[in-house]
């Protein structure tokens, strides 16, 4: 009898051993359905996809051989020029239009979330930073907004028209002034302004001799900005105080941009210059047949320049020497981008293109209703890009079909009402955080069901 007390091992134990797995699993789900719902760390976006206006995007991820394609997945329409680039971070793009407004559109389904409204036309491309929309409006203000509710934060009055569009680093928010009015350039405030991003409190402002309608690079604690006194500029981040300047004596119409210790940018005297980033010395320059306004990008050695002359040019970043052009139906205004080895640009010939970023060939091209002077940028696989059709556009691989879908928003400005309509996919909306945990909690309950009639 000295072993009656011993329990089974497959009925008491086994009891013992139930309880305490439901114990664990139970102290593992129910902490699921009291966890807060914490957003995903805010993505930063702003023109040319980084400080350095280096036009290179991350595709996100591509199956093989499915790079994206011409398809448009859905358009948004405003009521006016889509002149501005859109910039997409968490999922939301972020654009202007000449219908003065900036517009939060859903990346995936085309829905507007809100939209702000300004005094005048937004050429500028907004900057997303830290969950804060930056960007110019020609009503002379640089405003500061919440990414996710359309708030206003702060604004900040320039003296002109203000087409630049910012750059935001290490808090501070460096944008350019232009002019007092179409008819009048001599009251220009002619101004490069550090703002102060939590406050809209100037830091310092740089007095240029020319018109600054261009918008600045940031890199290696060094500001660049080409202004219409012919100047590219070379300014201290920290303290406002020139460093060097590029004189051409020509307007500097092209937004720089740097890579690897070289400052690249087009002039109107129709070339594209190669300047050391530290002395502010030429090294070289290659020559168009006309005014160079498109920024380049630069990826792999190769700096891709649009000219007035209707070409895309692929430049050896070293030598200045031509490795391949690509021949468009008009002016290259738009600036061109690059992922996953394709150069994307729009043209005045109302086409975006995809390029073979090596051999220069024509993949693919999308035709919209108007010239195409937006620069587009690249997320999740899918190319946006504005018109001047008064569209923003995304262009990607062969939907499975197409819907419209109808939508009211508030406004955030006015407390009002709008109704957006875009054409999208369906069936692509994400999964909210709770619905995730629903579902992980509810997966974890059957594994514990199971295990416990096992035992």
């Amino acid at each position: 009898m000295a072993n009656q007390n011993i329990p089974h091992p497959g009925k008491h134990s086994g009891n013992a051993c139930s309880r305490h797995l439901l114990f664990i699993i139970l102290c593992l789900i129910i902490p699921l359905f009291f966890v807060p719902v914490i957003p995903a760390s805010a993505e930063d976006a702003m023109f040319r996809g980084n400080p350095e206006h280096t036009g290179v995007y991350d595709a996100g991820v591509i199956e093989p051989g499915s790079e994206p394609g011409n398809a448009e997945l859905w358009r948004f329409s405003t009521e006016g020029i889509v002149y501005s680039s859109p910039a997409v971070a968490d999922g939301i793009v972020y654009v202007g239009s000449e219908d003065k407004n900036v517009y939060a559109i859903d990346a995936v389904t085309g829905e507007e979330k809100w939209r702000f409204s300004t005094g005048d036309h937004v050429f500028s491309s907004p900057a997303v930073a830290d969950g804060v929309v930056y960007f110019d409006s020609e009503d002379k203000n640089l405003y500061a907004i919440d990414a996710v509710t359309g708030e206003e934060k702060w604004r900040f009055a320039m003296g002109g028209w203000a087409y630049s569009s910012p750059a935001v680093v290490n808090g501070i928010v460096y944008a350019g002034n232009s002019y007092e009015s179409v008819y009048d350039t001599t009251g220009a405030d002619r101004s490069l302004y550090a703002i102060d991003a939590a406050t809209g409190k100037e830091k310092w402002r740089f007095v240029m001799e020319g018109i600054v309608d261009r918008s600045p690079v940031v890199a290696d604690g060094i500001v660049y900005i080409g202004c219409s006194d012919g100047n590219l500029y070379a300014i201290d981040a920290e303290t406002g105080k020139e460093k060097w300047r590029f004189d051409k004596a020509d307007w500097v119409f092209s937004s720089p941009a740097v890579a690897n210790g070289i400052v690249y940018v087009g002039n109107e005297d129709k070339n594209v210059y190669a300047i050391d980033a530290l002395t502010g010395k030429e090294k070289w320059r290659f020559a168009t047949d006309d005014r160079v306004v498109s920024s380049p990008a630069i990826v792999d050695g190769i700096v891709y320049a649009g000219s007035w002359d209707n070409n895309l040019y692929a430049i050896d970043a070293l030598t200045g020497k031509e490795k391949w052009r690509f021949t468009t139906g008009d002016r290259v205004v738009s600036s061109p981008v690059v992922a996953n080895s394709i150069v994307y640009v729009g043209s005045e010939d109302n086409n975006v293109y995809a390029i073979d970023a090596a051999t220069g060939k024509e993949k693919w091209r999308f035709a919209t209703g108007d010239d195409v002077d937006s620069s587009p940028a690249v997320a999740n696989g899918v190319i946006y890009v504005g018109s001047n059709d008064k569209n923003l556009y995304a262009i990607g691989t062969n939907p499975s079909s197409l819907t419209t879908v109808s939508t009211t928003i508030p406004v955030a400005d006015e407390g009002s009402t709008t109704s957006g309509t875009a054409t999208a996919q369906p069936g692509q909306a994400t999964r909210s955080a709770p619905l995730r945990y629903a579902l992980f909690g509810a997966v974890f309950v059957a594994t514990g069901i199971v295990i416990l009639k096992r035992h």
